[in-house]
């Protein structure tokens, strides 16, 4: 039961899938309790991943055999992830792009993370991602439909299994009293790391089924390196990592899963 309303707590959490009523006050809150839901963030991917898939595939389907419909069908599924996340990984990549961009001092960083408005990092970091997605998830489609559906899975779950390692590596340094990851200050356990593992090996094996593991070595490692040069990053600028550098870290990590995906297809058809 506690397995269950950690993960019930990890789509409220996380998604915009409504969890309330009776089922909300079944699962219940406690800082504790969203801590050890942090082990189900991977798990999120699977949701999200899988949703986004369907509705590429569904648009790919219904729509003329074009290589157009590929472009619509990459634009509107970007879109639904977004809508299903409630924009909340853009928002940190944001954030944290205006704020390791304008900022000089650790202390004006943070300052500017806290603000809502997007400056003029944030609106770049936002356009290039979006951008990027769509133009790797397209490339992926014209290698094979399967490929691309695939992709959206193993990517949405890799990336978010890469945070959990700065959670567990480096020191919280958000507006603690305030910040939504707050009950994450306090680290991830080494059971949550576990839990995260299981999902993501789970995804690896049920993808590797359908693209070459070859393929799915080199996005995880692109993921990896892209999570590993973002903890560097904030380390040095931050001596640790907030909410926003975590949405941050999902954002690019999925870029780069999606880009060591195509450039492995590149090796392959030499």
């Amino acid at each position: 039961m506690s397995f269950l309303r950690h993960f019930l707590l990890a789509v409220q959490f996380f998604t915009r899938i409504p969890v309330t009523g009776k089922l909300a006050a079944w699962v219940g809150y406690s800082p504790a309790m969203l801590r050890a839901s942090a082990a189900h963030f991977p798990a999120m991917g699977w949701i999200v991943g899988g949703a986004s898939a369907g509705v590429f595939a569904a648009l790919c389907w219904a729509l003329p055999a074009q290589d157009a419909s590929i472009w619509v069908a990459a634009i509107f599924s970007t879109a639904f992830s977004v809508m299903l996340t409630g924009a909340f990984h853009e928002d940190g990549l944001a954030d944290t792009a205006d704020g390791l961009g304008g900022g000089f001092t650790r202390e004006r960083a943070l300052d500017i993370m806290k603000d809502s408005r997007i400056g003029t990092y944030g609106a770049i970091a936002l356009m290039l991602a979006v951008l990027a997605k769509i133009s790797l998830l397209v490339l992926l489609a014209q290698i094979h439909l399967q490929w691309v559906l695939v992709a959206l899975i193993a990517g949405h779950v890799s990336s978010r299994y890469t945070p959990l390692w700065l959670i567990r590596c480096l020191a919280h340094v958000g507006d603690t009293p305030q910040s939504k990851s707050k009950p994450l200050a306090d680290s991830i356990s080494r059971t949550g790391l576990l839990v995260g593992g299981v999902w993501w090996l789970l995804a690896m094996g049920i993808c590797a089924l359908v693209l070459p593991w070859q393929a799915l070595l080199a996005g995880a490692l692109a993921a990896v390196l892209t999570a590993l040069l973002m903890g560097w990053r904030l380390h040095k600028r931050l001596q640790g990592y907030t909410g926003d550098g975590l949405g941050a870290t999902q954002q690019l990590s999925e870029i780069a899963f999606y880009l060591g995906l195509c450039l492995a297809a590149s090796v392959s058809y030499i």
